[in-house]
């Protein structure tokens, strides 16, 4: 290390200054070679120190990646659940709008004297039942028609002929 200077006397000065000035260039010559160790030392472990803090960042920003990703994953189920919630309610309230205002037309509808869609459907029904009772009826009359003609021709014919024998 740096050498301690002694107190000299007068005669000694001269002696004594070379002394000093030989201390003190000795004292630089071994600050500048610390200093140059200092900075090679900080060279070499300042790598190994930046290589340490780059793979300590990389384990934090993967953590802190994951950690977001867990939590943008809760926020989509959140709000995917939220959504299906207010969908099937919006759903609700559009059926009840929807019943509410076909209500309202059929009793307007019904009050100008139009028939509803359930009033037609009966009365097609009714008619299509007075269509099989009328076919029904003609078959029944045309049959007995048929059978008056037959059954009268026949006689009439009997008829004619003892007429003209007698």
């Amino acid at each position: 290390m740096v050498k301690k200077l002694q107190k000299n006397t007068p005669a000694a000065d001269k002696k004594g200054g070379a002394q000093l000035s030989g201390t003190v260039k000795e004292s630089a010559q071994q600050i500048w070679l610390a200093g140059l160790g200092a900075f090679a030392k900080a060279q070499e472990e300042g790598g190994k120190v930046f290589e340490a803090l780059v793979k300590e960042g990389t384990s934090i920003q993967r953590k802190t990646q994951a950690a977001a990703e867990e939590k943008i994953s809760e926020a989509t189920n959140r709000m995917a659940t939220m959504a299906t919630d207010i969908s099937s309610k919006a759903s609700g309230q559009w059926d009840k709008l929807e019943n509410i205002f076909e209500e309202r037309v059929s009793k307007a509808l019904n009050k100008l004297g139009v028939p509803s869609a359930k009033d037609i459907d009966v009365l097609i029904a009714r008619i299509e039942e007075l269509n099989r009772n009328v076919a029904k009826l003609s078959a029944k009359s045309q049959a007995a028609t048929r059978a008056t003609k037959n059954g009268a021709t026949k006689p009439a014919a009997k008829r004619a002929s003892a007429r003209k024998s007698s």
